[in-house]
């Protein structure tokens, strides 16, 4: 898991009234481009729901559809009362994820074919 954020991004968010894309999704766009130019790195915190309706004079549950939209893209991700963060999009996360979980087994002594047989029969 990454370190938290220092502090709550700003998020420069422009809506267009006169679109025909619903808001949650210009929100949507909005967010995965600024993750995608580098402008949100991995680990920043997201502004709360409320705060982002507020900001844009919009209702809390189209943030919270957009957070959700988001979050199954793999943009984001909650962590309860945490807050919602950018996921590593470099797989660098994942990577040292499974080195620790892989140094573990290996100090454990469990085998290889043991290990995938765990994982197989924990994996939802």
């Amino acid at each position: 898991m990454p370190p938290p954020a220092k502090r709550t991004a700003r998020l420069d968010i422009h809506l267009d009234p006169t679109s025909t894309e619903p808001v949650f999704a210009q929100i949507c766009a909005a967010v995965s481009g600024d993750i995608a130019a580098g402008r949100l790195p991995a680990g920043t915190r997201l502004p709360p729901t409320r705060t982002l309706a507020t900001q844009l004079n919009i209702a809390v549950n189209t943030v919270a559809k957009a957070y959700r939209e988001l979050e199954m893209q793999g943009y984001i991700e909650g962590r309860g009362r945490r807050g919602t963060f950018v996921r590593d999009q470099s797989g660098a996360a994942r990577e040292r994820e499974v080195m620790r979980f892989v140094t573990t087994m290996h100090s454990l002594g469990i085998p290889l074919e043991e290990t995938l047989d765990l994982v197989r029969r924990a994996w939802p």
